[in-house]
């Protein structure tokens, strides 16, 4: 009997399972030695070089982290060009508070982030919770209550200055026209 060079896909639809083609599928694996994640976050070999190393999203980001912008400018070349990226990048202007995703949902500042810190609460805390934590880590550490411990003080200010952050970015959302 003749061999049939039909297709049994017919259209749609599909009557196989999707990726269950007949030849194989070419994948290209993580170019950091021992990876054998699929490698498909294409990075630069060197400055202004048309060859790429392909790593997986793990090591890309290593890669990345790594990366000098500016290695080999002098300061005032390099000064210029940030100038000029800068410029260029007052679009992007309103989400740089977002540290590239860090915690939280964009809407606090890096301040504020970090005064949430200081009182161990969580980015997304109403306000009246933060008073609250301020008063009792105010109580526990004020001077008067801890005479003569300079690290109970430097809690203190730091509590203080934590406070004064997110009230006066409080105020600031209140008084925000709509």
């Amino acid at each position: 009997m003749a061999r049939s060079t039909r297709s049994d896909d017919w259209g749609f639809p599909r009557w196989r399972d999707y990726g269950a083609a007949r030849e194989a599928a070419r994948v290209r694996i993580c170019d950091r030695h021992g990876c054998e994640e699929p490698g498909n976050c294409p990075a630069p070999k060197s400055p202004n070089s048309p060859e790429r190393w392909y790593f997986c999203q793990a090591h890309a980001g290593e890669y990345n982290r790594g990366w000098d912008y500016f290695e080999g400018l002098s300061a005032e070349d390099a000064a210029a060009r940030e100038a000029d990226e800068r410029r260029d990048a007052g679009g992007f202007a309103q989400s740089k508070h977002n540290a590239w995703a860090g915690r939280g949902d964009g809407s606090r500042s890096r301040d504020e982030m970090r005064a949430l810190e200081v009182l161990d609460l969580d980015p997304d805390v109403e306000f009246e919770a933060v008073r609250a934590a301020w008063r009792k880590a105010a109580k526990d550490s004020h001077p008067d209550v801890n005479p003569g411990d300079a690290e109970a003080a430097k809690r203190f200010q730091a509590v203080q200055a934590a406070y004064e952050v997110l009230k006066s970015a409080e105020d600031q959302r209140q008084w925000k026209p709509a």
